[in-house]
């Protein structure tokens, strides 16, 4: 049985306007968007990247452990034996519409070739540019190689 008096003062309404009037007075934050950035981690996982070693060399051996831990099956690899007899991709694709940004690719490659790195501005406007094809990724990671070095750098304690 309700209280009669619980539900003629309403003590649940008052407490939650009390909640309201106070924040009411409050001075607010706003950030602008596109002139003012928040700080992120050296840990936000975004647009992904292939990294090359420092002689120009792809790092991907082709293991395919990423394309085996991905829970949304958004990589697909095809590789081939090189002229020097090691194993290298022939193809190495990522769809973004499918990805969910778990990390779980880079974490599993034994060599750092795959690193989600810190860009989340970016677009497409025509189909088909939501696949990410090998040329594409190491574009990204030839340009923000030294982001990229930096964010390992100051994750390594934790690792």
């Amino acid at each position: 049985m309700a209280n009669p008096l619980k539900t003629f003062l309403l003590p649940d309404l008052l407490k939650g306007m009390s909640v309201t009037v106070r924040t009411f007075f409050t001075s607010k934050y706003t950030l602008n968007y596109p002139e003012e950035k928040a700080p992120q981690s050296p840990r936000f996982r975004g647009l992904h990247a292939l990294r090359r070693y420092a002689n120009g060399e792809e790092r991907c051996i082709a293991c395919k452990l990423c394309e085996t831990v991905c829970p949304a099956t958004c990589i697909t690899i095809d590789s081939d034996v090189s002229d020097d007899g090691t194993r290298r991709t022939s193809r190495y694709d990522i769809d973004l519409f499918k990805c969910i940004y778990c990390g779980f690719c880079e974490e599993a490659c034994p060599v750092d070739a795959i690193v989600l790195t810190r860009i989340h501005e970016y677009h497409m406007e025509n189909r088909g540019e939501n696949i990410m094809s090998k040329d594409k990724l190491l574009a990204v990671g030839e340009r923000y190689e030294t982001l990229i070095a930096a964010d390992k750098a100051a994750d390594a304690p934790y690792r």
